[in-house]
């Protein structure tokens, strides 16, 4: 759905591995938020990854 405005993470995919080793598609989704931030010095609302939020790669408005 939604990827990073700062870093451009998003969904990852890869395979779920039964016990008898048969293989099915599976996603991982980031760890995505809607959150208002200021860009260009306006507030707009961007999604962000958790990560960025943590490591103060925005400022939050």
């Amino acid at each position: 759905m939604a990827k990073c405005a700062v870093c451009g993470k998003g969904v990852h995919f890869g395979n779920n591995v039964s016990h008898s080793h048969r293989r099915s598609n599976r996603i991982w989704h980031s760890n995505i938020k809607k959150v208002k931030c200021k860009v260009n010095g306006a507030p707009q609302r961007i999604y962000v990854c958790s990560r960025c939020l943590r490591s103060g790669a925005v400022e939050r408005a």
